[in-house]
Formats: C-alpha cells, structure tokens, sequence
C-alpha cells in the first residue's frame, strides 16, 4: 500500500535528539528552539516568532491575543479543521461562518463584509493547501472596520502571497508542524507575532502567565505570576527533530514540488475533458505543495474513486467535514449568507499522497491509477 503520508525525515533528527538529551536540556527554549525560531524570523523576516506545543496551541493563543470580550464574533470559514474553530470557542467568541471560493477553497473575500456586525472582533483566514487567500483585500476590510486578522498558515510554511510569506501578512499568523505536515516536529506549532506591542504579552501567555523570558533575558531580578497564561512551550526534543528538516527546507520544498508538478501535468488533460478539476494557484501565490487535490463529479463519484484507489494499493483521504453542519458548530457558531459552495466542493475533493521523497514508482502507480479511473 502506497501511504498517504509519510512523516519527513532527513536524516540528522537523531543525532540533533542525541545532542539534546546530552546538554540535559529537554524542556523547551534551548538550543534548538533558540536555532528554528531564528531560521523562521530571518527567512520569512518576521516580527517575532515563538514555537508551540501544537499548531492548535498557536491559534489557541492568538485568539486570547486579539483583546477578547465574552460575546465578541470572529468570521472564519467552515471548510477547515476543528482547531480553527476551537481556539475562538475557548475564548470566548460566537463564530460566524462564511462560503468559500471554489476555486482555491479558501474564505471568500467577497463575503467577509456582509457578515461583520458591532461584535466582530477578528476575522480567521485559512490558507487551504498552502494556497494563499486574497490578502490585500482581507486586509483592507480589516483595516476599514478596525478588525484583527489571524492567519491559520498551518499549511503555509514556505508559500507567499505577493512576495510575503503566509502568517506573516495578518496581526498574527500560525504555523503547525504535525507529521502530515511538509516540515514536522511529531507535534508542534509556532505563532507569529507580526505586531511588536503584542510580544510581551504573548510570552507570557506562552510561559503559563509568567514574565520568565523577561527574567532569562536579564530584565528583572526574579519571574512571577504577571496574568493568565498556559504551556505552550515545546520539548527541546521536538524541536531538534525539527531543526534537521530545515536546515534542508529547500530540498523538501522542491521535491515535494516535483511531485505536485507531476500530477499537475498528467491531469491536466482530464481537467481539459471534463472528467476532473485540478487545483488552482491564483497570481501571485506561491505555494508548498503540501498537497495535490482533485474534485471529482461529486461525493458519489468520490467514493468510487477512492474506493477503486485502494484497490490499486493507493491510500487517499478526503477531509473537513464542514464546520457550520457539525454539532459543536451549530453550538457555537451560525452560517452567514448562502451555504453555496462550502458543502458541495467538500463533497467532490479527494487528496492524494504526498510527502517527502516518493519515490518515482509510486508516483507513476498513482498517475496511473488515477488515469484508469477515468478511464485514459
């Protein structure tokens, strides 16, 4: 069987753990922390950036970050995982959902205004695929109506928009570092911080309502209990593993894009006769490969599809069921305007494998497997 995933690895995580475990620095904040936070702000020439137990736990401290009122409202989307809707529940918010753009599956821009009302206080954009949303127009509704902006970049890290890069555009951004994820820490995150007057305040929320970064620093004489706070700060062991990926971060980036392009090329002739959608990459989007979709007809032609997928010894996925249908979405949220693609464009896309270093073969099982479904 062909894997859906496979977690990366590059070779040196061991020796990096080893390294680790012999400074008899464990907890987080040591060396490898200090090394994957520098790499990510120099690269992506961020304001401050601060690694995280999860990508959930980033998002779950940039909801408390964006100065919360019990009964404040944060527009999202509804196709996207839980934990973008769970870090603004546990804040406090009300989540109004909105439609998404069929073409790249990300909120619809189009519909966020519509939706705002006298207790919107953020608006959460998630950068499906590690395709960009449309920025420049998020931002300046934001800007006009006085609204944070939290960037879900858990499937961005190395994609830009316009040049910048995902997670670094909004007030903040969040990455994740899961074992499906292009680089993985087994579990992790990081959070963005893009706005300085908020970086105090979210080390202390990281380091369980303390000013200890303070007190490392040499600020004050002793730390303490200064506000609310929880653990968000990871194992030196995560990060070490996660270290020996990005010191190759390019070499994973293109040969996680070599295989894209691969797919992309041999589907794009189904595309053309009407027997599937490829993914779409607007101007100005960047992205990281960190996944190749297609849609089928609809959600009974899917079935088959994965069905006859595994068949061939091919594991695929679907995924998000959408949020406003769920239980706990009905809870705490409602749905602004007309569900008019949310659903229908869940039902219809199908992920294929993806990770770092497929080898050849099972690319060309998966192409052609794919191709005679439909019968090419």
């Amino acid at each position: 069987m062909i894997n859906f995933n496979v977690p990366p690895f590059s070779g040196k995580e061991c020796e990096y753990i080893k390294q680790a475990i012999e400074t008899h620095k464990i907890c987080g904040d040591g060396q490898f922390t200090k090394k994957c936070s520098i790499w990510f702000k120099e690269r992506f020439q961020a304001e401050k950036i601060l690694l995280t137990t999860s990508g959930s736990s980033a998002l779950d401290m940039a909801a408390l970050l964006c100065d919360f009122q019990l009964g404040d409202e944060v527009i999202l989307p509804s196709y996207t995982f839980s934990s973008t809707a769970n870090a603004f529940v546990l804040g406090g918010y009300r989540l109004v959902f909105v439609d998404i753009r069929p073409d790249t599956m990300n909120i619809d821009e189009t519909k966020i205004e519509r939706a705002i009302t006298d207790r919107t206080k953020v608006i959460c954009v998630v950068h499906y695929a590690g395709v960009s949303c449309e920025m420049d127009t998020i931002m300046k509704i934001a800007d006009q109506y006085n609204l944070f902006v939290v960037e879900d970049a858990a499937q961005g890290v190395m994609s830009t928009y316009k040049g910048k890069a995902l997670g670094t555009i909004g007030d903040f951004g969040c990455y994740s570092f899961h074992e499906t994820k292009n680089y993985s820490m087994g579990e992790g995150g990081a959070i963005v911080i893009n706005r300085p007057e908020y970086v105090e305040k979210a080390e202390i929320l990281r380091e369980k309502g303390t000013n200890r970064s303070r007190f490392y620093r040499g600020q004050v004489d002793k730390y303490t209990w200064v506000n609310y706070g929880d653990s968000y700060l990871p194992s030196e062991l995560n990060a070490a593993y996660l270290w020996a990926q990005l010191e190759c971060a390019e070499d994973i980036n293109e040969n996680r894009l070599a295989t894209w392009n691969c797919y992309d090329e041999a589907f794009r002739l189904l595309e053309k006769d009407g027997k599937l959608k490829c993914p779409t990459i607007p101007k100005g989007c960047i992205h990281n490969a960190h996944m190749y979709y297609i849609k089928c007809k609809d959600i009974n032609e899917r079935t088959k599809f994965i069905k006859h997928m595994e068949r061939r010894g091919v594991s695929c996925v679907f995924h998000y069921i959408p949020l406003h249908t769920a239980p706990a979405g009905l809870k705490y949220g409602r749905f602004d305007g007309k569900d008019e693609y949310t659903t229908i464009e869940s039902e219809r896309l199908v992920r294929l494998p993806m990770y770092y270093n497929m080898s050849k073969e099972d690319r060309k099982t998966i192409i052609e497997s794919v191709k005679d479904f439909y019968g090419t």
